[in-house]
């Protein structure tokens, strides 16, 4: 065939090939895991990389400025508090101050200058009462030796005597107390609550019936006699006087005292059955002197030494009236036997001074109080302590025993009155009864169906036995209510106050 030939074009046919859908589908998913794969392998290098930054986390120079402006103010607060602080410039107390902290007493090259301005940097960061509190500790840590083991000395044969006497004494008188108690439970009770309803009526109306000023300084005590119709009462200018009842008239000044006078008292059997000629009083004073006085003379007709210097705040007479209690600031209180003329115990025991006391019905134990804010029950038969009464907060300024023969209230400077059970041995109710300090507290002398509570706050509150709730409030005093007693025929009750002047107080239309 030549050149000149024409070659015929044959168009190649197009073919098309139908494969499966799922061969398909294998090819389309293999390249996706290739192209993930390239991703992760790009985002690992990415990640490795250490010039990229790929935290978020920044920090917030704000917060850190404003912690930095808040803990200068706090030291300027401080360094402002500690310019307040009193620090004594006596030396050697900034010594024992640093000392109770736990501090150096001296640092290298340091003077008392320096010495106080460290002691009140410290202060300024641990508070400014941590002293007080670090000699509060250690003071009750002091109390707490103390009151770990009671003292009992080996007493005289006159002890002796004393003691088998109270005993002899005492329990006819406890046979004869409960005998009654049963008595008088076993009454109806329709007719305990008659009487109980009939006596609130009589309190709730109770309003002044006198008011005498009884002395040119405050009066500091007063106490009914026997049979209710004498008012004795002691001033801080050393006069006791004796005022008739209900008239109060004067009818004796007894001079010889030469200061304050803490309590006066009468003889259980005075204006009843006793002499005037012998001793139906006594008084004691601030000077620790204590006075035996009738009701002929003016002047005293004994005196009882052996307290000063010390004072005596308050005296007791044992139910027999043999014997006198009196509480001496000498962190102790003394037995006197008036028939022996001696003193026949010196009790040791309250860790401050003992400031009262109070004899049971029975004459077989008596309670005292002291500064020390504890009470204690003493049993005269043997001397030992058989309660420990704690639970005020503070000093305890009156202590009476109630006619049952196993309660007892206590005043303290806490502003509580607190009821004890000789029984249980312990607290069994707390009267917030005023608010300032309770100076005294009385039970009724006939059937203790109430309490008196006098106060400072210039008070005076009755509280029924019961439920401890109160019956009356007597307003009228001008200044603090320094003692209260309740006359032992149940129509009087007398106060005596800082205003210099005495009340009697009585039921209105009885």
């Amino acid at each position: 065939m030549s050149d000149d030939d024409e070659v015929p074009y044959v168009k190649k046919p197009r073919t098309i090939h139908y494969g499966s859908l799922e061969d398909g589908e294998k090819v389309r998913l293999e390249t996706a895991n290739e192209d993930n794969n390239e991703d992760a392998t790009a985002k690992d290098a990415t990640q490795n990389a250490p010039q990229i930054h790929i935290s978020n986390e920044y920090m917030e120079l704000e917060e850190t400025i404003s912690k930095e402006k808040q803990a200068l103010l706090e030291e300027f607060e401080r360094r402002k508090k500690a310019r307040s602080i009193n620090v004594s410039t006596d030396d050697a107390e900034v010594k024992r101050n640093l000392r109770q902290l736990g501090e150096p007493i001296c640092l290298f090259g340091e003077g008392p200058a320096d010495r106080r301005n460290r002691l009140r940097d410290i202060l300024s960061c641990i508070g400014e009462d941590v002293i007080i509190k670090r000699e509060v500790e250690e003071e009750k840590k002091l109390l707490e030796k103390d009151q770990e083991s009671t003292w009992y000395h080996e007493g005289p044969e006159t002890l002796r005597i004393s003691r088998l006497w109270i005993a002899e004494y005492s329990l006819p008188r406890a046979k004869a107390r409960l005998e009654e108690a049963r008595r008088l439970r076993d009454l109806p009770t329709a007719s305990r609550t008659a009487k109980t309803q009939e006596l609130q009526k009589k309190l709730q109306v109770l309003a002044i019936h006198s008011s005498q000023i009884g002395d040119t300084r405050p009066i500091s005590c007063c106490e009914f006699s026997p049979n209710s119709q004498l008012l004795a009462t002691g001033s801080w200018n050393g006069l006791c006087k004796i005022w008739t009842i209900p008239g109060c008239e004067l009818k004796q000044t007894l001079k010889g005292h030469n200061c304050n006078i803490g309590s006066i008292i009468f003889h259980p059997k005075a204006t009843i059955s006793q002499d005037e000629g012998i001793c139906n009083m006594v008084s004691c004073a601030f000077d620790g002197s204590v006075k035996l006085w009738d009701f002929k003379s003016e002047e005293p007709i004994a005196d009882i030494e052996g307290h000063m210097p010390h004072r005596v705040s308050k005296i007791g007479f044992h139910p027999s009236g043999r014997f006198l209690g009196t509480c001496c600031y000498d962190c102790s209180w003394r037995l006197w036997d008036l028939h022996q003329c001696t003193e026949v115990l010196h009790q040791e025991g309250h860790g401050k001074p003992v400031h009262c006391i109070s004899f049971q019905v029975d004459g077989s134990v008596c309670a005292t109080g002291g500064l020390d804010a504890f009470g204690r029950v003493w049993d005269l038969r043997t001397g030992r302590c058989i309660m420990f009464m704690e639970g005020h907060l503070k000093s305890i300024f009156g202590i009476d025993f109630s006619p049952n023969g196993y309660q007892i209230a206590t005043a303290s400077e806490d502003n509580t009155c607190k009821i004890w059970d000789l029984r249980k041995r312990s607290i069994i109710y707390t009267i917030p009864a005023h608010t300032n300090l309770i100076s005294d507290v009385k039970f009724q002398k006939d059937g203790a169906d109430y309490l008196v509570t006098a106060s400072y706050d210039t008070t005076v509150k009755l509280w029924t036995n019961r439920t401890w709730q109160p019956l009356k409030t007597l307003s009228g005093h001008d200044g603090k209510v320094m003692c209260v007693d309740i006359s032992p025929d149940n129509q009087y009750i007398a106060t005596a106050s800082y205003d210099r002047t005495f009340k009697l107080w009585t039921p209105e239309g009885y």
